[in-house]
């Protein structure tokens, strides 16, 4: 996985994380960082989450803390969730033939004097692997679909039968606790991820309506922005370039024509 790029605090950020402090925080006292918690990949441990788990679990995520090798101390507290989003990746297919789906949350640490190394240790690539803790109520075997919390069955992870390789299926959550900062994580690729790409996006966008509609306020131009999503912002960023292109050229042919004619020039831009 990439490192962390940081993401921007902004009104609809702050708004969320506010929502589990005891008094408003402004954007100038937290750091917030993305972070992929699992995912419906076969795991170091033979195991992996159902896309519906993850979206169950990603909904139990929201507001529960971070800490280090799952020690649940107080003093391991680190950061907490304040928002999480299932993806899936229709171009990346897992061992077991699934589109690739995860759960990227988004978590913030306060900014203090303690917390300075460990932000730093963060943006550096350093503090980038976690694993999570929860509870399931199903253990799936992927060749004969028995629930081992009921029955066992001969089945044995990392055997293959029949062209399969076997491995539990992880589905109905019940609970999740907390993730963690762990130096090797069962999930390959569980960890901080980098989100620049987005926020780039989203500026990009924003500077191109600007440039496109010069009436729209500032704000304005951000509500239309963030009210859409990643494809929308990319289709809409393709047909923006595509109109400012044609306007650009259609300036400069009706200026290459004004030079012309003041020249006295028969020559003439099509």
């Amino acid at each position: 996985m990439e490192i962390l790029k940081a993401f921007d605090t902004d009104s609809e950020v702050m708004e969320k994380i506010n929502r589990f402090t005891r008094r408003t925080l402004s954007k100038e006292e937290v750091y917030a960082f993305p972070v992929i918690l699992c995912d419906n990949e076969i795991d170091r441990d033979g195991e992996r989450f159902s896309v519906s788990a993850l979206k169950d679990l990603a909904k139990l995520f929201i507001g529960k803390t971070g800490i280090f090798d799952h020690n649940p101390k107080g003093e391991n507290q680190t950061s907490r969730i304040f928002d999480t989003e299932v993806k899936t990746f229709p171009e990346k297919i897992t061992q077991a033939g699934e589109p690739y789906t995860c759960i990227e949350a988004r978590a913030y640490i306060l900014r203090s004097d303690k917390n300075r190394d460990l932000i730093n240790e963060i943006d550096g690539g350093i503090k980038k692997e976690v694993s999570v803790s929860c509870s399931v109520k199903e253990e799936i075997c992927s060749i004969c679909k028995q629930d081992r919390r009921k029955k066992m069955c001969p089945h044995i992870k990392g055997k293959t039968y029949g062209g399969k390789v076997c491995h539990i299926i992880l589905n109905n959550p019940t609970d999740a606790y907390e993730f963690s900062f762990v130096a090797v994580p069962a999930q390959k690729n569980a960890g901080v991820i980098k989100c620049h790409k987005e926020n780039s996006l989203k500026n990009e966008v924003a500077k191109l309506l600007h440039s496109y509609d010069t009436v729209l306020s500032g704000e304005a131009i951000e509500k239309i922005v963030n009210s859409l999503s990643e494809s929308e912002q990319k289709a809409l960023k393709t047909e923006l370039s595509d109109k400012l292109s044609r306007r650009i050229t259609s300036q400069l042919i009706d200026s290459l024509n004004t030079i012309s004619n003041n020249d006295n020039s028969s020559y003439s831009l099509k």
